[in-house]
């Protein structure tokens, strides 16, 4: 009976058919409900008055939350730091999913305010992963990202060699991850990279400024074509 219930429960969120494995035993499932009315509750009092509440973990920090706009089904694991001051703030599509300790700063000093990220909807963004959104950062539906992954929207000039680097100022271009991409574990990208649709970054890859064509398989330091994911 309860397996039937989440399962109607979770289909109904993510508007999708969704069947946990039978294995799974009921002692585990009365836990896991419990945690998320938990989460649903923790998310009710931080994002009081809005009507779409997300499921928000233990010790997460979020600040300017104003700024932070969101659809429906959205998790925040815990741990999790999120700032959304920024031009654009914060926009979640629905069932987007935050793995916990992860950290999002949209602005990298108050000297100049960040543009901000969006995300689109049915995406997961992994465990203990950092987003530093200054020059923007948007992500496509149904991408999956790994853990440990980092994103970089800003460069430091240095071209001067009378002037500190810290003084020199930055440049943003952004970054833009297409629809139904894979985003390996330990990956780092660059301000300046766009991954078009259906991409698979391999885990450890370093992704540096440019563009990354559509169903390509890239990997390496500096991430290069591998293959394509499917003969033409």
């Amino acid at each position: 009976m309860l397996r039937k219930l989440i399962n109607t429960y979770i289909s109904k969120i993510k508007k999708e058919p969704y069947n946990i494995d039978a294995s799974i035993p009921t002692s585990y499932l009365y836990g896991f409900v419990f945690s998320r009315v938990i989460m649903l509750l923790r998310g009710k009092i931080r994002f009081i008055g809005r009507r779409q509440t997300p499921f928000v973990g233990s010790s997460v920090t979020l600040k300017a939350k104003s700024l932070f706009k969101m659809g429906y089904g959205v998790t925040i694991g815990n741990g999790c730091y999120i700032d959304a001051l920024s031009v654009e703030g914060i926009q979640f599509g629905n069932n987007v999913s935050i793995g916990p300790r992860t950290k999002i700063e949209c602005t990298g000093s108050i000297r100049t305010l960040g543009k901000g990220l969006t995300v689109e909807d049915n995406v997961g963004l992994g465990s203990d992963n950092f987003y530093g959104c200054a020059g923007g950062i948007s992500i496509g539906q149904d991408t999956i990202i790994g853990n440990f992954v980092s994103f970089h929207a800003e460069n430091h000039r240095f071209s001067d060699r009378n002037i500190p680097i810290r003084l020199q100022g930055v440049t943003h271009e952004g970054i833009k991850i297409g629809q139904n991409c894979w985003i390996g574990a330990k990956v780092t990208i660059l301000d300046g990279v766009i991954i078009e649709d259906g991409c698979i970054i391999a885990a450890g890859a370093l992704v540096k400024a440019g563009v990354y064509k559509k169903e390509g398989i890239y990997g390496g330091v500096p991430a290069k074509l591998i293959k394509h994911r499917f003969s033409e």
